[in-house]
């Protein structure tokens, strides 16, 4: 059996928002709510937080161990390395990379991705990507799925400063055998990652009308929710995704 670890990278050092995934969101943390979320998922079989070592990370291991999730603490710039060395610790065959900064992240649509991954053999599958005119899902659900691997290919021969400082770059570069996993209706015009001010208004209020005290509103949920008030899109709809240098 292959083990599937989720890789959840964190760290209050945010150039946009600093601090945002300890950020109080209706009472948790927003790290704390992307944590319940995945732990939701069924083909995951171990979660760890990948941050720094830096002292100011030492709250995102804090909350690390207050969800009984693992933590491992790496390089700040060479979050590659992090995401590698993070993996063989825990001994992953199947990586799920999920980014912190996801509290409205899918548990339903994770489990389709993974179990897609594993009947097939693909490089990669992700429902977000490098090809934006692959995406059908809103900003904010990306999950990636690769084999340990193929992290370890990317971490012994990535030398771009982009490729060790984000961790799929390199794979992306080097390979022909990526699947774009994508939904039946095109939602890439919603944005639900939190990157800003009003990144967070708008996630503070779709969990103002879905979230009480339980993780039980996914993908559909929001949208009907965005469908009935079409007003919430425009909280953030100028901001743009942060470009990769």
């Amino acid at each position: 059996m292959s083990k599937v670890v989720a890789i959840i990278q964190a760290r209050t050092g945010s150039t946009r928002l600093p601090g945002k995934v300890l950020m109080d969101l209706c009472g948790k943390t927003v790290l704390g709510h992307v944590i319940s979320r995945v732990k939701k998922s069924r083909e995951i079989d171990e979660i760890v937080i990948a941050t720094t070592n830096l002292e100011k990370d030492d709250a995102v291991v804090e909350e690390a161990k207050k969800y009984r999730v693992k933590y491992f603490r790496g390089s700040e710039d060479d979050v590659l390395s992090r995401y590698f060395l993070a993996g063989k610790e825990n001994c992953a065959d199947i990586v799920v990379r999920i980014t912190s900064d996801c509290p409205l992240i899918d548990p339903v649509i994770v489990d389709e991705i993974v179990e897609f991954y594993k009947e097939n053999s693909y490089d990669l599958v992700t429902n977000a990507g490098t090809a934006l005119n692959q995406r059908t899902y809103p900003r904010g659900l990306d999950t990636e799925v690769f084999s340990y691997s193929v992290l370890e290919e990317a971490f012994n021969l990535a030398t771009e400063k982009h490729q060790r400082e984000h961790v799929t770059p390199y794979i992306y570069e080097n390979s022909y055998n990526i699947f774009y996993y994508k939904n039946a209706i095109d939602y890439s015009r919603y944005r639900w990652t939190l990157d800003t001010r009003e990144d967070f208004e708008l996630i503070k209020t779709i969990y103002h009308y879905l979230y009480k005290g339980e993780h039980n509103f996914f993908l559909q949920d929001i949208i009907n929710l965005m469908t009935r008030y079409p007003e919430l899109a425009k909280i953030n709809a100028h901001i743009e995704q942060k470009k990769i240098s």
